[in-house]
C-alpha cells in the first residue's frame, strides 16, 4: 500500500465523501461511523477512511506494510487515516495503541479478538466464509487429538473435523490460525454443503515453531506420516488417509510443497497459497531475503538437481496479485514443477501476504486438487 494521503488540505467535505454526515467528532457522525469506507482515488484505487475514537493511535497491517499513525481532526476524539489501497484488495488490520493490538471497535467483521477484516468495494467476494465478530467464540471440532511426538518433541492438540461426513484428509497446516482466526470449519461445512466441494476430513495441524518446523524439514513429515495419520485412523472420524491434501499458506505453502517432493509416496495433492520459495537454509541472515536470495530458493534448486518425475501430484498455487517480492520466486516453482510434470493450476489472489486473501483460495484450490483428473 502507498503511504497515506496528504491531509494537510482535508476539510469536511474529505469525510463526506465516505457518506459520513456532520462534523467530525459529532454525534451525528460517530453514529454513521462503522467499518473503513472506501471512496475512489484520484490516480486509481481508492482511499480507504479508518476511524478511531479516543486517544493517539496508528494502524498496524498482518501483510507486513508499513503502519500507518493517525491524525487527530481538529480538538475532537476523532483519529483518522486515508489510507490509499490499489484495487482488488482483502486486509487485515489491528489498531495499535500505546503498543497494545486491539480490534476496530467500529468494524463488526473480525478475526480473533485483536484484528479486523477490510476489502475495497472491487474485492471480490468470498463465498462461505462467515462474518465473525472480533468478540465472537468460533466453533470447534468434537474430536481431538493428544499428539506427543517423539520426532518434533513435545504434546500438542490436533481437531479433526468431518465436513460433509468426513473424506480425503485435508491436513490444514498452521491449524490453529483456521480454528481461532478464521472459521475454516465452518466455511468448509458450508462449500460442501452448496456442492463446491466433496465430503473431507479436516485435520488441523498447529505449529509449535513454525520457523523450525516447516523450514524443509523431512522430521515434520516423517511425524505426520508415523505418528499423526495413524491417529486420525484410530479417532473413529472418516478419513481416507490414501487421498491426503495438505493445504499450507506462506512458510506453510514451502513446506507442503516439499513434502510433495519429498515424500511422494504421502503427499500427491497440494494446495499452496503464497509459498515462501524464497527460502534456503541462510536466507533468514540475509538484509532482504526476497530479494538478495536465489530465485526460487531452495525448492527451485531442488527441483533443478533432482528432476524429479511428478508426474502424480497435483498441485494449486496461488499468490496474492499484491505481492511483489513473492511473485518471481512462485512463478519459477511453479513453472519447474509443471516441467517435471506435475498437474498444476495457477491463480491470484487479492489480497497481499495476509490470510484473509488466502480464505477463498483455500476453498477453491481443495476442491480442484480433488477433483477428478
Amino acid at each position: 500500500m502507498r503511504p497515506p494521503a496528504d491531509m494537510d488540505a482535508e476539510t469536511d467535505t474529505s469525510f463526506a465523501a465516505f457518506g459520513l454526515p456532520g462534523e467530525p467528532g459529532s454525534a451525528e457522525f460517530w453514529a454513521a461511523a462503522g467499518a473503513p469506507a472506501s471512496a475512489p482515488a484520484p490516480d486509481g484505487g481508492w482511499l480507504t477512511l479508518f476511524l478511531w475514537r479516543g486517544s493517539q493511535a496508528s494502524i498496524g497491517f498482518e501483510d507486513g506494510s508499513p503502519s500507518v499513525p493517525l491524525r487527530r481532526w481538529r480538538d475532537t476524539d476523532c483519529w483518522y487515516a486515508q489510507v490509499p489501497m490499489p484495487e482488488r484488495r482483502w486486509t487485515t488490520y489491528q489498531f495499535l495503541v500505546d503498543d497494545t493490538a486491539c480490534a476496530d471497535p467500529l468494524n463488526p467483521v473480525g478475526a480473533g479478538g485483536d484484528r479486523s477484516l477490510a476489502a475495497t468495494p472491487d474485492a471480490p467476494a468470498q463465498p462461505h466464509w462467515p462474518v465473525v465478530g472480533a468478540d465472537d467464540v468460533l466453533p470447534v471440532p468434537r474430536t481431538r487429538i493428544r499428539w506427543n511426538s517423539e520426532r518434533l518433541g513435545g504434546r500438542r492438540t490436533v481437531r479433526v473435523h468431518p465436513a460433509g461426513g468426513g473424506g480425503p484428509v485435508v491436513l490444514l497446516l498452521d491449524g490453529d490460525d483456521w480454528l481461532y482466526l478464521h472459521p475454516a470449519m465452518t466455511a468448509f461445512d458450508s462449500a460442501v454443503a452448496a456442492g463446491d466441494l466433496p465430503p473431507v476430513t479436516l485435520v488441523f495441524l498447529p505449529s509449535k515453531d513454525r520457523q523450525v518446523e516447516f523450514a524443509c524439514r523431512p522430521e515434520l513429515w516423517e511425524a505426520v506420516r508415523d505418528e499423526l495419520l495413524p491417529l486420525v485412523a484410530e479417532s473413529g472420524v472418516p478419513a481416507d488417509l490414501d487421498r491426503l491434501v495438505v493445504a499450507g499458506q506462506s512458510l506453510g505453502g514451502l513446506s507442503a510443497l516439499y513434502a510433495a517432493l519429498a515424500y511422494p509416496e504421502l503427499v500427491s495433492r497440494v494446495a499452496c497459497q503464497s509459498g515462501s520459495f524464497w527460502w534456503t537454509p541462510d536466507a533468514v541472515d540475509l538484509p532482504d531475503p526476497l530479494r538478495d536470495g536465489a530465485v526460487g530458493g531452495a525448492v527451485a534448486a531442488l527441483l533443478r538437481a533432482n528432476k524429479p518425475d511428478l508426474s502424480g501430484l497435483r498441485v494449486a498455487f496461488d499468490v496474492g496479485e499484491h505481492e511483489p517480492g513473492m511473485l518471481p520466486h512462485c512463478a519459477v516453482v511453479e513453472s519447474l514443477a509443471e516441467e517435471a510434470g506435475a498437474t498444476v493450476q495457477v491463480s491470484r489472489s487479492a489480497s497481499g501476504h495476509d490470510r484473509v486473501g488466502w480464505r477463498h483460495a483455500l476453498l477453491r484450490d481443495v476442491a480442484w486438487v480433488l477433483a477428478t483428473p
